[in-house]
């Protein structure tokens, strides 16, 4: 049987890593969680102070980032995956870190859109991704994997669902790994996010002219599977 890119891509939230992650495990692809790579950045910029406090007009506080700073450090930046025996997933590592479990935090989460903005940024991470993904065989999922990193990907798929489904969604996943979490504050993420994937001047969310929407707003996780292997079994028949 040959060997196809997936690609598929959509809004945060959306389910889209773990569509990715159980058709990767079915068909023996490898699996790229792209947005955890920008998580990656975010932890870096947190922990090496490239985010700087600064205060408005009106004397509220907000994180700006030392884009020079970054741009300086994105060399010494490296993102590998490695799979997970317990889990049946690959962890994320930075620079030879397991940081899986650190780059889900609403710190994270509401920092990461700023730096996913950055053209040095995404250009240094779309050249990691098209590395991992040079020989075929692997399923990658982001915002930009079906227009951006693999254009000519056999399968593209864009996700989506309504924000207070997704927003649900993560309140679930972050309680039940035992971490704090506010409904109102994650969907208001989820909002911000949306806005500013698809505004962004650099690489914009945007489904690609020949990918298959799916909403999965009221889609159980089997059905979701289902769906995905026909897309899937077609794609590779062609």
């Amino acid at each position: 049987m040959k060997k196809i890119t997936i690609a598929i891509d959509g809004h945060s939230s959306c389910g889209k890593s773990t569509m990715a992650k159980d058709l990767a495990r079915e068909v023996g692809y490898v699996y790229v969680d792209t947005g955890a790579m920008y998580r990656s950045v975010t932890l870096y910029a947190l922990h090496h102070g490239i985010f700087k406090e600064v205060r408005g007009e009106g004397q509220e506080v907000r994180d700006v980032i030392d884009e020079e700073a970054l741009r300086q450090q994105m060399p010494n930046i490296q993102i590998s995956f490695k799979f997970n025996a317990e889990t049946g997933c690959p962890d994320t590592y930075l620079n030879g870190e397991l940081v899986e479990d650190k780059i889900r935090t609403m710190e994270v989460s509401n920092h990461v859109s700023p730096i996913a903005t950055l053209g040095f940024v995404r250009e240094a991470m779309v050249a990691q991704q098209q590395q991992m993904g040079k020989d075929k065989g692997v399923v990658m999922d982001g915002r930009d994997i079906g227009t951006v990193v693999f254009p000519d990907a056999e399968l593209k798929i864009f996700v989506t669902a309504s924000a207070e489904v997704r927003a649900q969604r993560r309140y679930d996943e972050l309680k039940g790994k035992g971490m704090e979490a506010n409904f109102d504050e994650i969907l208001k993420n989820v909002q911000e996010r949306d806005y500013i994937d698809s505004h962004r001047e650099v690489s914009p969310l945007k489904k690609a002219d020949d990918a298959i929407e799916l909403d999965n707003s009221h889609m159980t996780i089997p059905e979701q599977k289902e769906w995905l292997m026909e897309r899937f079994k077609e794609a590779v028949n062609k």
